[in-house]
């Protein structure tokens, strides 16, 4: 080979060399995708979060009134009803309106319960405001055997809790305590079954 095209080689394999050296030394100085990451986020902890304070339930409210409440009220037949006279029973106290529809659903079914079984009475508690000859007009047309009292919205009995939905059920034992209160429509059916469960007679097979 002529010493000139030696040079050439020569000179093309110095190049070669300067420049993977270049390529080496630029990748030696700059960090890893990794280091860069990290050097940006801190690492995470693994210290959990705090946690945080669970809210706590509402109270049952039925525990924020007298175990053994008191009901005064006229009835619009122009009696009164006085709950304290009728230990020995099991008493439904009923709040409804003449404005809800399952209130009048369950009104037969609660009037039935009271003729047939010797045990429960039932009274109606109109939560509403309606003059007493409207509600005599409405009973015409959906009569019932118990009681009825016309409430005043504004002073309502202070022994229950003030109905946040109708209608609301209280059932009171023969000794005069809640024994246990439905929100919304009840049956005859859950009413014999929370008697016997509160160790009442339990409804006939």
């Amino acid at each position: 080979m002529k010493s000139g095209q030696m040079k050439s080689v020569h000179t093309r394999i110095a190049s070669l060399l300067a420049a993977c050296l270049a390529m080496l030394l630029l990748v030696a100085c700059k960090p890893a995708a990794d280091d860069q990451r990290a050097a940006v986020d801190p690492p995470a902890t693994s210290q959990p979060a705090p946690a945080t304070k669970p809210e706590q339930p509402p109270a049952d409210v039925s525990t924020s009134k007298p175990a053994m409440p008191e009901l005064r009220v006229a009835t619009v037949d122009g009696g009164q009803y006085d709950l304290s006279k009728h230990r020995g029973k099991w008493v439904v106290v009923n709040f409804w309106a003449t404005w809800c529809a399952p209130c009048r659903k369950e009104m037969p079914e609660l009037s039935a319960l009271d003729a047939m079984r010797e045990h429960v009475e039932v009274v109606g508690l109109a939560y509403e405001e309606i003059e007493p000859a409207d509600m005599q007009a409405f009973l015409q047309k959906h009569p019932v055997v118990y009681p009825i009292a016309v409430l005043d919205v504004y002073a309502p009995p202070a022994d229950f809790v003030t109905p946040r939905g109708l209608p609301m059920t209280y059932l009171i034992a023969p000794d005069g305590k809640v024994a246990k209160q439905f929100l919304g429509p009840v049956t005859a059916k859950e009413i014999e079954g929370a008697i016997a469960a509160a160790g009442g007679p339990a409804a006939p097979a």
